[in-house]
């Protein structure tokens, strides 16, 4: 199973989205998603977070919460655990992204984006300020057919 990181930057009453358009063979083209990556060995779910930021956005990460831990299965991809984080405490000016572009999109609108049926579960979650949770979801290919989701501190 690999460990990845996603999260979402929070400037006034948006949310930085990455439009996925610019890998080939992207499991994610054409979704907007938030950013993140790859664990990679040694390294914290924080400090990939962190670095992911930096690599992807130009941005310096100051603090992030984490905000919940999802589980997802799937017949064509890795199974996957991601570590979900969101922050508002950030500096820097926005680079280009190798993998899309990126925007601020304001929050009334995340929902409408093209996005993975999951992503807008958590994503609904984020939206509602729930301030952590458990989520699974199996998908076959691009379909969702399950999810379970626990509120429920640890």
């Amino acid at each position: 199973m690999k460990l990845t990181t996603l999260g979402y930057l929070i400037l006034e009453d948006s949310f930085l989205m990455l439009h996925r358009t610019k890998k080939v063979n992207d499991p994610n083209h054409a979704k907007w998603i938030g950013v993140g990556g790859h664990v990679e060995k040694g390294e914290s779910p924080d400090e990939c977070f962190f670095r992911e930021v930096t690599e992807e956005t130009g941005l310096t990460l100051h603090s992030a919460r984490l905000r919940g831990v999802i589980t997802f299965i799937s017949d064509e991809w890795e199974d996957e655990l991601m570590f979900l984080y969101t922050s508002d405490d950030f500096s820097g000016e926005l680079t280009e992204c190798d993998e899309g572009e990126l925007a601020f999109i304001p929050l009334d609108r995340i929902l409408t984006l093209p996005l993975w049926a999951g992503d807008r579960i958590f994503l609904q979650e984020l939206l509602d300020g729930a301030p952590f949770f458990t989520l699974k979801l199996q998908y076959q290919g691009e379909v969702l057919t399950e999810s379970v989701l626990d509120k429920s501190p640890l």
